[in-house]
């Protein structure tokens, strides 16, 4: 790893612990072994270190994508929503940070909420090759539905260490239950085991 790399790794951390305003160049440098003068020599100030950190982030891993060919809806989404919570959980101090100081720098908590807006669009996306092969209802209320599932990806990676009653356990279970009631919510048809396993968690 690189000194630019060490550097905004270092920055990632202290940032998740102490915020913008609290994550000092001098503390950066520490957690990063070198030399405060090399943050300035590199990245020139403190904000756009931390403007380098947030495209970083958002780049870091590109949004998992659905099949363009639908085959077995249950499967492919639950696969793609476990890639989206993990991520999530991965970076859930960053967008408690972020979003904590939205006031003052809401560009961080655009930045970190981007790869959730993406991936809502993809997963609306897939919905509509459901629709038009006639795998689920075309009345269905998407927008609200893909909100839901949305929602319940972000608050169980954000807050599930803080309200851990709230949220499906095991927590490995959770996308897949997730994805059963919102695949349901568009009239997708699903088989015997599936329909069962749902009356019994219900």
């Amino acid at each position: 790893m690189d000194i630019r790399d060490r550097i905004l790794d270092a920055a990632r951390r202290v940032y998740a612990q102490h915020g913008f305003r609290g994550a000092t160049t001098r503390l950066i440098a520490g957690e990063a072994a070198v030399n405060e003068v090399t943050i300035f020599r590199i990245f020139g100030s403190k904000a756009s270190l931390f403007d380098a950190l947030m495209q970083l982030q958002s780049g870091r891993a590109p949004t998992p994508l659905l099949p363009e060919h639908v085959e077995d809806p249950e499967h492919d989404v639950a696969i793609w929503a476990e890639a989206v919570l993990h991520h999530m959980r991965e970076n859930r101090s960053l967008i408690r940070t972020s979003i904590g100081e939205m006031e003052d720098r809401p560009g961080a908590a655009v930045c970190m909420c981007e790869r959730p807006n993406t991936a809502a669009t993809l997963l609306a996306d897939y919905v509509a090759r459901l629709q038009s092969t006639g795998r689920a209802d075309p009345a269905a209320d998407v927008p609200t539905a893909v909100a839901m599932l949305m929602s319940s990806l972000f608050a169980d990676a954000v807050c599930r260490d803080i309200m851990p009653k709230l949220f499906p356990r095991p927590d490995d279970d959770a996308p897949a239950r997730y994805v059963r009631i919102f695949l349901r919510s568009l009239g997708v048809r699903m088989d015997g085991a599936v329909s069962a396993s749902l009356r019994s968690a219900g």
